[in-house]
Order: C-alpha cells, then structure tokens, then sequence
C-alpha cells in the first residue's frame, strides 16, 4: 500500500469512527440527514474518503443511502427491533451450548472491568459500548468467528435503537444496577453452568439493551 493510499484508508477509518461514535451515541438522531458538505468540513476530509465511510457505514446497518435525498441515520421499524432481538437469542443460545468446557476468560474480565469503570465515570456511550462488548466475548467463547461477528452485527443495530432512548434509560435505570448483572451473568459462565448463564441472559428481558 502506497502512502497516498495508507492516508486515504485512515481518513476513512477516522470517518467511520467518528461517524459511529456519534450514532451509537444518540447525537445524530435515526433519520437525520447527513449532510456532505457539513460533515467534510467537520472532519477535514475530502469527500472521496467520506463516501467510503458512508458506504462502510451502510454495510454495517447505521446509514441509509435514499435515491434521490442522499444519506442519512438508519432507522428501524418497529418489526426490525423485534426481529433483532429474536435473531440475538437465538445466536446467543446457539454459542452458549455450544462453548467449549473451561474456554479462556480474560478477554471476557477485561470487558466486565472496562462496564465497572464507565459505570464510576459515568461515561453512558461508554457504557453502552462495554455492554455490547461483553456480550461480543460471552459469544466468542464458543471460538465461531463467523457467528460472533454476525451476532457484533445484530447488536450494534440493537445499540442504534437504543441510542434514541438513551437519555431516559439513563434517568429510569442504574448503571450500578448493569454492572451486578454482568457480574451475575460472568459468575455463570466461570462456573460453566450452561443453564444459569442462558438464564441469566433470558432475564435481561426481550426489549431491554446489553444490559
């Protein structure tokens, strides 16, 4: 790869972040435009390297090309969110029972430690993305790389949803209240009980988020 184009592939990847951050965040809110001109000026970027960050975006659920109107936020249907959540039990149920016994739990404490201190900080996106993270590595552990991206897919799209109501689940729930349920749920899988960690995943209710 050239310098031109290592230059080019890290303004899409800042885009992208950027872009998401911002998304999954609740800043940009779901069916709001997104404005070329705005943005290359708010990220000091041509508008080649913006494109492919769009078009990246897309290909991950939180952007929606519309013929004729340009870009803009996803939005979900009542229906999608339902249907999110049905495909993310069922992945979740599927990599559970199929975990092999005493599978390695570091990268699975760091992201129970990295729910710990967003909680202290207050940090809400944060916190949003640790529970995702969790959750990513609960499936992991059953060492099928193509299902554990597949199930990443489905819950930043669950997180985009959710993002919409972010301040209110900040107002209505307690973070502290996240963290012992993914202490409960990290407990379960130490212990290797499959029953109580399916359990503990079932009660975090069909419409509730990560946590």
């Amino acid at each position: 790869m050239s310098d031109g184009e290592l230059e080019t592939y890290s303004l899409v990847q800042l885009a992208v972040e950027r872009l998401r951050r911002d998304i999954l965040s609740g800043r940009s809110d779901p069916g709001e435009r997104l404005v070329e001109e705005q943005l290359t000026r708010r990220l000091g970027i041509s508008r080649a390297p913006l494109r492919e960050a769009m078009r990246l975006l897309a290909e991950q659920g939180l952007v929606e090309h519309i013929p004729r109107r340009g870009a803009r936020v996803a939005t979900l249907s009542d229906d999608d969110v339902r249907e999110l959540y049905e495909v993310r039990d069922v992945l979740e149920r599927h990599a559970v029972t199929s975990t092999p016994p005493g599978p390695d739990l570091g990268r699975l404490r760091s992201a129970l430690e990295t729910i710990r201190k967003a909680t202290e900080a207050d940090d809400r996106p944060e916190l949003a993305n640790a529970h995702r993270r969790f959750h990513v590595e609960v499936v992991a552990l059953s060492g099928n790389r193509q299902l554990t991206a597949l199930y990443e897919s489905i819950l930043v799209r669950i997180q985009l949803y959710m993002a919409v109501n972010m301040r209110r689940e900040a107002e209505a729930a307690r973070a502290a209240d996240g963290v012992l349920r993914h202490e409960r749920l990290f407990t379960a899988v130490e212990a290797g009980d499959t029953a109580r960690i399916l359990g503990a995943l079932s009660r975090h209710g069909a419409r509730t988020y990560l946590g």
